[in-house]
């Protein structure tokens, strides 16, 4: 069974490989896992370490309680050097074998949903084809609009700045080939960031955000009554 070793203590932490950084001596949370990964927190900078290793690596740990944590890559020169002057906890649990992480509304999900209602993404779509290849990756969706119309969709959980500029580039591409020179695009999430909505009406991109549970089909859509006018 993988073990997880969690030790908090007072130390110091220099690493030495591409660049060289230290650490002066302060209160730290050190995580040694089975995988030979290292991390080094503190108590501030959220959930990002100050110092880590990635597996492959090989680890030793010199006395009981530790003084000493030495990490090194297998492969390459980089080295991370933990000197320990007072160990407040040491423990080790037993971790379960890693099981894929479930997410609900994920891209590929609403790729699907989408694909198989693509008026959801603008009136009359038309899917002509998923993952549409460009010589820099393949857009979500190829849909046809009108008679004659091309839309590129492009498909995010949360629609950013870096989405649309994404859409951008494979609009450029797309529209090289003569018969797609006015394809169009669309941004479609389950939403979709103001700053990205400007930047994408400066561009002509058009904006969408999609209900996951409408498209699955768990709850009816929103009725929207109008008043009728007084004669």
């Amino acid at each position: 069974m993988p073990t997880l070793r969690l030790i908090v203590a007072r130390c110091a932490v220099s690493y030495t490989g591409r660049l060289g950084t230290v650490l002066p001596s302060a209160v730290r949370l050190l995580v040694l896992k089975a995988d030979g990964s290292v991390m080094v927190h503190a108590d501030s900078g959220g959930y990002k370490p100050q110092n880590w290793m990635t597996a492959p690596t090989t680890i030793v740990v010199e006395g009981d309680p530790p003084e000493r944590i030495e990490v090194r890559k297998r492969a390459g020169s980089e080295r991370l050097e933990i000197a320990i002057e007072e160990v407040l906890a040491d423990v080790t649990h037993e971790a379960d074998v890693a099981v894929a992480l479930e997410k609900d509304g994920v891209e590929r999900d609403l790729q699907e949903l989408l694909a198989a209602q693509p008026g959801y993404c603008g009136e009359g779509f038309r899917l002509a084809r998923r993952e549409w290849p460009t010589d820099i990756g393949p857009v979500d969706l190829m849909c046809r609009e009108g008679a004659d119309g091309w839309v590129a969709v492009e498909i995010k959980r949360v629609g950013t700045i870096e989405a649309v500029e994404q859409l951008s580039r494979y609009l450029e591409r797309i529209r090289l080939d003569p018969a797609l020179g006015e394809c169009r695009g669309v941004l479609a999430a389950q939403q979709i960031k103001p700053q990205a909505r400007v930047l994408a009406g400066s561009r002509g991109i058009a904006c969408v955000e999609v209900d996951l549970e409408l498209l699955r089909g768990d709850r009816a859509p929103d009725l929207t009554l109008f008043a009728l006018p007084v004669s």
